[in-house]
């Protein structure tokens, strides 16, 4: 099964085990599955890791006087070191699958099978990540990839994009960001981040860089933040904020490709909780941008239909949905997931490459049951390249639902689980009608 990371320390045994041994022995599993078959996987994906999104000469290269590494692949795309790591995971989740007899050792699907399939957004580092999956889950296979839209544009199943907007919901939609920066509203998001900031302009070295020397921007502003809701458009924002994610995302990405600690946070010696701090900022702007409930619902309702159409398809036993952390966060958001802080990465909501595991059991009398896990990477595993398989598998880590209760084996009912899909897509057309 696989291993459920729930933070607990695993128990000191009385044999010779050495301290290291013990160190490595897995958690127990909060999901009993001994008793159930293993009948579908569905996996919502986040890409693996890329190059920063801003070409060169951009914002991001005038905030700080110092020289980003030089990155293996176009701005935007996915990098050599994110093609190895996605190998890894379809490495890991075909034994996985086998062990759970879901699949083969070499499994070939037929043109005329379509029990596995693999959708992409039609962004190259979508596309690459779930390529490269492919080849560690069916390595002798040529299985394609399935996009719908022209490379480097939208598919509008995965596009996070504001899909209806009336002034009740621009309302509504906005007091529910203001929640996020408690009393202070949205101010007082920023004002949170004060901590984070002045980090992050350390480490850039803002005060010496070209746009304090241009533009007198020498720290980021706690109280500059605008939320911008457009028609056809991604929920967006001006201020500090979204100028402190492109340097922290990048950050970030420099920390995980560059094997020097040191020269990836440009010369400072940085704690793993220092990384997790600049990381957070851009947690804190996913969640402003995708997670206030009425935006999830609205931005994430046609991929909440198209995991449903898979999970409530009978052919299908293995299913791959390549996007963005944005996805990730809305679909969660929106089917009213608990709030979780992920345990061994610097990136505690959506790191790079995770991936929401959707299983499907049954149990002996044909009753049918759904659980939710995270499957990421440990941000050690990923910096050392470690080979992922079952005897070091990856993070797992267990999703639970709000309004709803697991059985005693820690697992939701069929029903129940496509009961709350239906309760959030017709939330979408309530909300859509109530001009």
């Amino acid at each position: 099964s696989l291993l459920i990371l729930t933070g607990c320390s695993t128990s000191t045994t009385t044999d010779n085990k050495t301290a290291e041994t013990q160190e490595k022995e897995p958690p127990v599993t909060s999901v009993n599955d001994e008793d159930y078959e293993l009948e579908e996987t569905v996996i919502l994906s986040r890409h693996n890791v890329r190059a920063p999104l801003s070409e060169k000469g951009s914002d991001l290269y005038k905030l700080t006087p110092h020289k980003w590494i030089e990155w293996s692949s176009d701005a935007g795309e996915l990098s050599s070191l994110g093609g190895n790591l996605e190998t890894l995971m379809g490495q890991y989740f075909r034994k996985y699958l086998v062990e759970n007899n879901l699949m083969e050792e070499n499994e070939e699907p037929n043109d005329n099978d379509d029990s596995i399939r693999f959708y992409s957004n039609s962004m190259q580092r979508t596309i690459a990540t779930a390529q490269y999956f492919t080849s560690g889950f069916l390595p002798i296979s040529n299985i394609d990839v399935e996009y719908h839209n022209e490379i480097d544009t939208m598919d509008p199943v995965f596009n996070p994009q504001l899909t209806f907007l009336n002034e009740k919901f621009k309302k509504k939609a906005l007091e529910e960001i203001d929640e996020l920066g408690g009393k202070e509203g949205l101010q007082g998001i920023g004002k949170n981040l004060e901590k984070e900031y002045k980090l992050l302009a350390d480490v850039l070295d803002l005060k010496d860089s070209e746009k304090a020397e241009e533009e007198d921007f020498t720290e980021f502003s706690t109280d500059d933040l605008e939320i911008e809701l457009e028609l056809k458009e991604e929920p967006s924002m001006t201020g500090s904020l979204g100028l402190a994610t492109t340097a922290a995302d990048a950050l970030v990405l420099q920390y995980y490709e560059e094997p020097d600690e040191e020269k990836a946070a440009f010369g400072n010696e940085l704690s793993k909780k220092q990384w997790e701090d600049i990381a957070h900022i851009k947690d804190v702007y996913g969640d402003v941008l995708f997670t206030a409930p009425s935006i999830a619902k609205n931005i994430a309702n046609p991929l909440l239909k198209e995991i449903k159409s898979e999970l409530t398809n009978d052919s299908r036993k293995f299913s791959y949905l390549s996007g963005h952390d944005s996805n990730i966060a809305s679909v969660l958001s929106a089917l009213d997931f608990e709030s979780y802080e992920l345990p061994e990465s610097i990136e505690k909501v959506t790191p790079i490459g995770t991936k929401v595991v959707m299983e499907k059991w049954q149990n002996n009398s044909d009753e049918t049951f759904i659980t939710f896990k995270m499957v990421y990477l440990s941000t050690d595993q990923l910096r050392d390249l470690q080979p992922i398989d079952l005897d070091n598998p990856p993070m797992v880590y267990d999703l639970s639902l709000n309004d709803i209760n697991k059985n005693d084996d820690g697992m939701y009912t069929y029903d129940d689980v496509i009961a709350k899909f239906d309760k959030s897509i017709d939330a979408y057309d309530a909300l859509k009608g109530d001009n």
